[in-house]
């Protein structure tokens, strides 16, 4: 129990944990964004735009997400002189969020199509002959409906994101938790076995709760047919 006290004291872990969480929400929030604009184009009655969606999706759920935090700094930034902000730090808590959205955005589209295939054509149907258009339709009627046949996958992709945000030491954020516990391993393996618990634990107290509520939700928003 002292190790554990002593690595507390020692080491800014919460501090770590909150940064993860940050680049979690922050990506969360622009990855539905695009992932909404993504499903959006694949269900989409021009082939163009359901082509580009397409071509999107499977190039990122494809691609390893380390290459595109690697991506993100030494092109982006390095070559491409894209920055967010003066501060070291605060430039590449972005484009690591900017990494993060980008491949998860591919994640939230799948989850939401999934959740419009269980919305009966018949409604698509039903809106045209009411004289909606397109975005109409899928705004008012097929979307509000995915979401809610969606929120089991949807849940899952921000449990994969918040694991995937410790990939963002990749993109040179020194602050988040692999990259702390790379420092504490390096400098304090006398107690790398309470190092290893710490972090263990840490994301099973963050990940059993989203997984206990989207199950809730899931049944509780669940569309009875």
């Amino acid at each position: 129990m002292s190790g554990f006290l002593e690595l507390f004291s020692q080491y800014d872990v919460l501090g770590a944990f909150l940064v993860n969480i940050e680049l979690t929400l922050w990506s969360a929030l622009f990855s539905l964004i695009l992932g909404v604009i993504l499903v959006v184009m694949r269900i989409s009655p021009i082939s163009s735009l359901r082509a580009v969606a397409g071509a999107y999706v499977e190039l990122f759920k494809n691609l390893p997400l380390t290459i595109i935090m690697v991506f993100m700094v030494l092109g982006a930034y390095a070559q491409l002189k894209l920055s967010f902000s003066d501060t070291f730090a605060t430039n590449f808590f972005w484009l690591a969020v900017t990494g993060l959205s980008l491949y998860t955005a591919a994640f939230v589209c799948e989850s939401l199509r999934s959740g419009i295939n269980t919305v009966p054509i018949g409604q698509a149907e039903a809106a045209r002959a009411l004289g909606l258009g397109f975005m109409q339709s899928a705004t008012e009627i097929i979307l509000p409906q995915a979401f809610r046949g969606s929120v089991a996958p949807l849940g899952n992709t921000l449990i994969a994101l918040l694991k995937n945000s410790t990939v963002a030491a990749a993109a040179s954020v020194a602050t988040e938790t692999s990259s702390l516990m790379s420092e504490m391993i390096e400098f304090r393996p006398d107690v790398i076995i309470q190092i290893f618990l710490i972090f263990a634990l840490g994301y099973v107290i963050l990940i059993i709760p989203i997984g206990m509520l989207t199950t809730y939700l899931s049944n509780k928003l669940a569309v009875r047919r």
